[in-house]
């Protein structure tokens, strides 16, 4: 698995959601009070970034039209989206001297 790294941990404020490029993919990255998640930065219902939305109780909202999915999964939860979003892996480690956080763009099964 080819871990990516996307920031340090301390450049993440809970429950604002990060947009980032990882190898040309638009992944959004969001430290919750549970940790961290990474799906991707397209809401699948209106292919508009997810980064602009709003963060609460494990989920993101869209901005545009209301959808909302499970950041630990990536299903929806409210329409209009009937499509869940990818999922990353993440994990939170020591790199050089600083807390980092990494994503595997290798998306994780849909439960």
């Amino acid at each position: 698995m080819s871990w990516h790294l996307v920031g340090d941990t301390a450049g993440f404020e809970i429950d604002q959601p990060v947009s980032i490029d990882v190898d040309g993919e638009p992944v959004l990255v969001v430290k919750t009070n549970e940790g961290f998640f990474a799906v991707t930065d397209t809401c699948s219902h209106a292919e508009v970034s997810l980064a602009e939305g709003t963060v609460t109780d494990g989920k993101i909202e869209c901005w545009l039209h209301g959808a909302q999915f499970d950041l630990a999964t990536g299903s929806v939860l409210c329409l209009p989206a009937t499509r869940p979003i990818e999922t990353y892996s993440v994990r939170v480690g020591n790199s050089e001297n600083k807390t980092a956080v990494e994503v595997s763009l290798i998306k994780q099964e849909q439960e």
